[in-house]
């Protein structure tokens, strides 16, 4: 193989190297040695260097590796002139903003100067105005609210001690235990819990016939609406409990095998916000 006579960087002497490892030594930007003792004498050879600093006249030394584009003779040092160079964006205090509870200035978009006075702000929310809410829920829907469905339900715990005296002061009874007691929709139809009187109620505004506890073509076990075509499942305790999961799972089995159009409703469709609109149509 052919070579040729190339300088050590570190003794300066000339020595015998292939051409195939200098032209990669080039192309890699790699220096020369002429023995490992030279490589490492290099490395390890320490250069004096002045602090970049203005204000430092320090000197001090750096192994050939350890030197970079700018250098510092202290962490104190580099802090001082990047934070010259860079400087900190610093919060602006927009004019006629002020915390809603203690009034004192502050920035960006919130609404308060800190945690401490964010909690007592809740006074705001009265009890007259979670009783007047809890009743005009009542109005509209025809039932009381459930607890996830309900904006202020923090703060009627913290004004009544607990939700339920919120539902006895506002004039109702509240809601049973999920699935403890049966419910009836409007249109007469028995439903398990809430959230599937919710769902027939939907149905029923809607003008949507629908047919409830329609048996599966295998097994002793029932669908909780049929539409037509659609088979639609509540599954409520999904990830709950774990019979619940396996019910669940032969259900989803069943109508795979036997090509049903199943409509699986889950509580995040309901609460907080009601989603059956997009899930059925107007």
């Amino acid at each position: 193989m052919a070579s040729s006579l190339v300088t050590c960087t570190y003794c300066t002497k000339n020595f015998l190297k292939d051409n195939r490892h200098i032209n990669e030594n080039i192309k890699l930007g790699n220096n020369f040695y002429c023995s490992s003792e030279c490589q490492y004498s290099f490395k390890n050879k320490k250069v004096e260097l002045g602090c970049e600093n203005p204000a430092c006249t320090n000197k001090f030394k750096r192994a050939q590796n350890e030197i970079s584009l700018h250098n510092y003779c202290s962490r104190s040092c580099a802090v001082a002139i990047n934070n010259a160079r860079f400087p900190k964006r610093r919060k602006i205090l927009l004019s006629g903003k002020y915390c809603r509870h203690c009034g004192i200035s502050i920035s960006g978009r919130r609404n308060y100067c800190s945690m401490i006075c964010q909690p007592q702000s809740q006074c705001i929310v009265s009890k007259e105005y979670i009783i007047n809410q809890i009743q005009n829920f009542y109005v509209k829907n025809k039932r009381i609210p459930l607890k996830r469905e309900f904006n202020h339900y923090s703060a009627a715990r913290k004004r009544f001690g607990n939700w339920n005296n919120a539902i006895k002061t506002a004039g109702f009874k509240p809601n049973p235990v999920l699935f403890a007691e049966h419910q009836i929709a409007n249109d007469g139809h028995v439903c398990d819990s809430i959230a599937e009187k919710i769902i027939d109620d939907y149905l029923s505004e809607k003008s949507i016939v629908h047919e409830r506890n329609i048996s599966y073509p295998e097994g002793d076990y029932s669908v909780d609406f049929r539409i037509g075509l659609k088979w639609v499942e509540y599954f409520g305790l999904a990830g709950e409990h774990k019979r619940y999961d396996e019910l669940r799972k032969i259900k989803l089995e069943l109508a795979e095998k036997y090509k049903l159009s199943l409509v699986e409703i889950y509580p995040k469709d309901l609460y907080p916000y009601n989603r059956l609109e997009a899930i059925f149509g107007s």
